[in-house]
């Protein structure tokens, strides 16, 4: 939203003015199809012309065409020959008589639609858009333009998706009535698609002559030999006696606001002291409350003895039973060891018979050599 606004048709009777003059009651749409015929016919036969703009005016029984081209020369062709031809053309459109005037454009890079017209040429030749939309620029601005922007839109070198790109140098106020923007739209036909490509070139603002009345400054006009002298020296001493009053009216105020800044001063310092007088209280108080609970937590050490009682009783509790078992386990070696003592007889006596028993082994081989 916003974005839509046409520059031109924003600016009508402001600092535009309109491309056609006339005014109908009853005929209106026959005379604005007459206009566009006129158009047309002009466009195709300048073609190639580089036609900016068509002005047309009307009369009771005639009207006058304006064309601004930046080549005169050729649009109206050797002793006038081609613009008697588009006369001729124009009045059998228009069934009136008709008057064609040719007018020259002076800065043909400070015009939008030949601007615009130049960039879609060179697209339809298969330039870079890129290449084209900065040389515009570079060309408008060396020309005396204060600002320019550009934009393209379609499928630029050849993707299959359209999309848009835009280069603008200096400002451009869109929004300022009195800024000079020249602006136009050119669609440029090629093998993959329309290229729309669309120009604004800022060239200044627009001052009406009521405004230049207030800027310049009133014109200085020289006395006549011996008459005024007299006045002109009353109004320089009144203009002296002004300064002197201005001069003591501004030393008054000077003195007031250095007399209200020592005042703010000393109201800032006694502010300060009682901030530091109220937190030297605070903190204080803060001291005091910091002190009282530390006296109030002395009672916490004597928790502390309950807790030793608690486990010693635990441990004792626990230190009872582990006694009566020692016991019961000191009771029960003494009833077992009768039978231990019983039975050592018996193992000592197996490695006894054993003994016994080797040296017979041994008289037995003694007495088995001899007889051999």
């Amino acid at each position: 939203m916003g974005q839509k606004v046409h520059p031109v048709g924003f600016r009508l009777g402001v600092s535009k003015d309109w491309q056609a003059k006339w005014y109908a009651d009853r005929n209106y749409t026959e005379l604005l199809q007459e206009d566009l015929k006129i158009r047309a016919a002009i466009a195709s036969k300048y073609a190639a012309d580089d036609v900016s703009r068509v002005d047309i005016e009307r009369a009771a029984n005639q009207v006058t065409v304006t064309v601004f081209t930046a080549r005169p020369g050729i649009v109206i062709g050797r002793g006038g020959q081609r613009v008697d031809e588009m006369r001729l053309i124009l009045e059998q459109v228009a069934g009136k008589r008709v008057r064609l005037n040719i007018m020259e454009v002076a800065r043909p890079e400070q015009d939008a639609y030949l601007v615009a017209r130049s960039i879609a040429q060179q697209i339809q030749r298969r330039i870079s858009h890129r290449r084209a939309m900065k040389q515009a620029i570079s060309r408008a601005m060396d020309s005396g333009a204060q600002g320019i922007k550009v934009r393209c839109s379609g499928r630029l070198t050849g993707s299959e998706y359209s999309r848009k790109e835009t280069l603008y140098q200096g400002r451009v106020p869109l929004h300022t009535l009195r800024a000079d923007i020249d602006y136009a739209q050119v669609v440029a036909h090629t093998t993959l698609g329309c290229t729309g490509i669309k120009v604004w070139i800022y060239k200044g603002d627009i001052i009406s002559e009521a405004e230049k009345l207030h800027v310049e400054a009133p014109p200085v006009v020289s006395p006549v030999e011996g008459e005024g002298l007299g006045e002109e020296v009353k109004v320089e001493d009144e203009a002296k006696a002004e300064d002197e009053v201005k001069i003591e009216e501004e030393a008054k105020v000077e003195e007031e606001v250095k007399v209200a800044g020592e005042a703010k001063i000393e109201e800032e310092v006694k502010v300060e002291e009682e901030v530091k007088v109220a937190g030297e209280a605070n903190v204080g108080e803060e001291a005091k409350l910091a002190e009282k609970p530390k006296v109030k937590e002395k009672p916490k050490p004597k928790e502390r003895p309950k807790v030793k009682e608690k486990a010693e009783v635990k441990a004792k509790a626990k230190e009872q039973p582990k006694a009566k078992e020692e016991a019961e386990v000191k009771e029960k070696p003494k009833a077992e060891e009768k039978p231990k003592v019983r039975e050592q007889p018996e193992a000592k006596e197996k490695p006894k018979a054993k003994a016994k028993e080797k040296p017979k082994a041994k008289e037995k081989a003694e007495v088995e050599t001899p007889e051999d």
